[in-house]
């Protein structure tokens, strides 16, 4: 038993005398090897005896000797990108709405609200829908536009260049506007417009129309006989539909092409009409096939007292005959 106390005492003395001579490289390498610290020696047996975690005013405060990390973490990062987007927006101008847009092409021509027309409308193939998009003006049109509908809104008048260019512009319906005037040269040089439709408007007058003209719709307006050139009708010799009911006519309008199928002129004022108002007096063989649909009821005019106006139609006018 004695021996063997010898033999392990004497392993204890040559660890120790083996730990005393570790260079400070192995030192360093091994986890649990002594740490110099200054004048303390600190080890995991004297480490509550050199600092008191529960006494915080003691800690020292490193402050900028912290040695500086070369590692970038996501929060670091994060911080960076936030500050230069912060800087960044910093030189962005005061006062924004002085900054001009790029243009946006053909399409972007900024309507009332300050938007590209095919975004306050609706653009599909040649078609363009502005229904009740609170328009005070014609906006802006692709060149390619066939067939506009801007019904329900709030335009007043049609300028000379509202349609400027649009040479395949077919159709044209305004229904339910508060338009009460149109400029001689807005329409007059369409060479495609078929479909006129204006309806629930505020005209007074009919402004110059392109003889392509098929449809005119200018019902329920203020339109008077006076607002109508003699020779208004006569060079439209493709018109087929005219309606002109609710308005403020007090007569048949003169001139009128035979290529007309119906005419609407209910609910004016007319009180009498001319023998020619419809036939060539002149000519009693010549017949107006095609004219079957007259409406003059509503007026105070009593159609039996013009029979004579009535023998080129092949139907008589829908009316008070009595």
């Amino acid at each position: 038993m004695k021996l063997l106390a010898l033999l392990s005492l004497l392993i204890l003395m040559l660890q120790e005398a083996r730990t005393a001579s570790l260079s400070k490289e192995e030192r360093e390498g091994d986890p649990y090897a002594i740490l110099h610290l200054g004048d303390y020696v600190l080890s995991l047996d004297n480490y509550d005896e050199v600092i008191d975690p529960s006494n915080y005013d003691e800690l020292t405060d490193y402050g900028d000797q912290l040695p500086q990390v070369k590692g970038t973490s996501l929060a670091s990062l994060t911080r960076t990108r936030f500050t230069q987007s912060t800087e960044a927006a910093r030189t962005l101008p005061s006062n924004p709405t002085t900054a001009r847009p790029p243009a946006l092409g053909l399409l972007a021509a900024p309507a009332n609200h300050g938007l590209p027309t095919c975004l306050i409308c609706v653009c599909l193939g040649s078609s363009v829908y502005c229904d009740d998009a609170d328009l005070e003006t014609i906006p802006p049109l692709p060149q390619t536009t066939a067939y506009l509908y801007a019904r329900f809104n709030r335009i007043s008048h049609i300028q000379a260049g509202d349609f400027k260019g649009l040479t395949k512009l077919k159709r044209i319906d305004l229904s339910g506007n508060s338009i009460s005037s149109i400029d001689d040269k807005a329409l007059r040089l369409l060479p495609a417009l078929r479909d006129l439709i204006l309806p629930e408007n505020k005209l007074v007058a009919l402004p110059a129309l392109p003889t392509s003209i098929e449809v005119l719709d200018v019902r329920m307006n203020r339109l008077q006989s006076s607002g109508i050139q003699p020779e208004a009708f006569r060079a439209l010799e493709k018109l087929q539909f005219l309606y002109l009911a609710d308005n403020l006519l007090d007569a048949i309008p003169p001139s009128l092409p035979l290529s007309l199928r119906s005419l609407h002129l209910q609910n004016n004022m007319i009180e009498t009409m001319q023998r020619d108002a419809f036939c060539d007096t002149e000519e009693h063989r010549h017949t107006r096939r095609p004219l079957e649909d007259i409406r003059l009821d509503g007026n105070p005019i009593n159609l039996s007292l013009f029979p004579s106006a009535y023998f080129c139609l092949p139907r008589l006018p829908t009316g008070r005959f009595v």
